[in-house]
């Protein structure tokens, strides 16, 4: 399991790990797999894990508190009965599973207890640290072709931005050349 703030990677490193062992990463679209019909979803589950372990895939479960979260004691309504019932199905089939599934969530403690025992290792990604973000803006900032002008300080904005993650970093970065190239200026600077 990868868990961690929004922007800081999950994703990305799972992608890298399945390029790096040369294998086909599934992402789970659980809009695809869940269903109202009682079944349906723990079906299509079991289509998911054998057509994964057929093709030496990884699974990733991204956004992954959306199915396999806390299992709620009181039943207050059908669908909280459903969404035990799919839980029930996943702890076993996740556990006999013979290939690499990777959960990421933004939200650590949504996670049932029971998943977290099962798992084999949980990374927890962390915002990046002040030299981490200075290189990140250098990177994201150096953009093959991009005009720069000469005031752009990447450790300055890593000060200056405590809080932003690496997608942050570079969604500002492509911002500030769209915001240039709206204002017609020749270069993209500090500002």
């Amino acid at each position: 399991m990868f868990s961690g703030p929004p922007g800081t990677g999950k994703t990305m490193v799972a992608g890298l790990i399945a390029n790096q062992l040369g294998r086909d990463l599934y992402q789970v679209d659980l809009s695809k797999i869940s269903s109202k019909w009682i079944g349906e979803t723990e079906k299509q589950l079991a289509k998911l894990f054998d057509a994964a372990e057929d093709g030496h895939a990884i699974l990733l479960f991204d956004e992954a508190d959306s199915l396999f979260g806390q299992r709620s004691s009181e039943m207050k309504s059908a669908t909280d009965r459903y969404a035990n019932l799919e839980v029930n199905y996943l702890l076993p089939r996740i556990e006999s599973f013979h290939g690499i599934a990777i959960l990421t969530t933004n939200l650590d403690g949504s996670i049932d207890k029971a998943f977290k025992r099962r798992l084999a290792a949980h990374v927890v990604f962390q915002l990046p640290e002040e030299p981490e973000r200075a290189h990140l803006w250098q990177r994201a900032i150096a953009a093959e072709g991009a005009p720069l002008a000469t005031d752009i300080d990447p450790r300055v904005l890593a000060r200056q931005f405590p809080r932003m993650s690496g997608a942050n970093i570079r969604n500002a970065a492509l911002a500030a050349a769209f915001v240039a190239a709206a204002e017609q200026r020749q270069t993209i600077d500090q500002a």
